[in-house]
C-alpha cells in the first residue's frame, strides 16, 4: 500500500487528479482542490490507495488529518472514496465536523453524492467520532504513535477502525519491531 508520496506536480486532470512524477514515474492521485497545487510544485502527499477489482486508485491529502477524516467518512455505509473526497471538495474537514456535530444533515446532504438518508446516517455513525477545535478536525480515537505500525497492521489485514481502537490510548515503544509485537498483542485481546 502507497502511504505517502513526494514529487512534482506534472499535469492537471479535469477529474480533479494530478499527475505527480516521483523518481520518473508518474502517479495520477485524486485530490480534493486542484487550485492547491501548481504545476512544477514539489510536494508530499498522504495517500489513501483504493483497490478495486478493475483499478487502483490513489487519493492524496496534504495533512495525515485530512486523510484520517477521509478513512473515517468511509466507515459510513453508503460512502465510498469518491463520496468522501466529494465530501472534502465541498467543505473543509472543520465545517463538516461541525455539521456532524451539530445533526445538520441538511447540510450534509448539499454534498454532490449525498442524499437526505446518506447524510443522516454520517451523522449517525459519525457524531462524537471528531473533533472541533477551529483550527483542524481530528478523529476522536488516538492516531498511533507511528504511521509506518498502523500501515503495517493494515498489511497484515487489520481494518483502520481495528487498529484505532486496539492502540486508543496505548503506548507503543520507540522500537518499531518491539511496537509492531506490541500492537499486535493489543489486537489479539480483541
Amino acid at each position: 500500500m502507497i502511504g505517502w508520496l513526494h514529487g512534482q506536480v506534472l499535469h492537471h486532470h479535469k477529474s480533479g487528479a494530478l499527475v505527480l512524477d516521483v523518481h520518473d514515474v508518474g502517479y495520477e492521485v485524486n485530490v480534493a482542490t486542484l487550485e492547491d497545487f501548481r504545476i512544477g510544485d514539489v510536494v508530499g502527499l498522504y495517500i489513501f490507495t483504493s483497490v478495486r477489482d478493475d483499478a487502483i486508485v490513489l487519493y492524496g491529502f496534504r495533512t495525515y488529518l485530512d486523510r484520517e477524516f477521509f478513512e473515517l467518512l468511509l466507515v459510513t455505509p453508503g460512502v465510498g472514496p469518491s463520496t468522501a473526497l466529494a465530501a472534502l471538495r465541498t467543505m473543509t474537514t472543520d465545517e463538516l465536523a461541525s455539521a456532524i456535530e451539530s445533526d445538520d444533515a441538511k447540510r450534509i446532504a448539499t454534498i454532490p453524492g449525498i442524499g437526505p438518508k446518506t447524510a443522516s446516517r454520517i451523522v449517525l455513525e459519525l457524531k462524537g467520532k471528531v473533533v472541533v477545535t477551529g483550527l483542524h478536525t481530528t478523529p476522536k480515537s488516538a492516531v498511533p504513535q507511528n504511521d509506518a505500525i498502523e500501515d503495517a497492521l493494515r498489511g497484515l489485514g487489520y481494518s483502520t477502525q481495528e487498529v484505532r481502537h486496539a492502540l486508543s490510548g496505548a503506548t507503543l515503544d520507540d522500537d518499531e519491531g518491539a511496537a509492531l509485537r506490541q500492537a499486535l498483542q493489543l489486537l489479539r485481546r480483541q
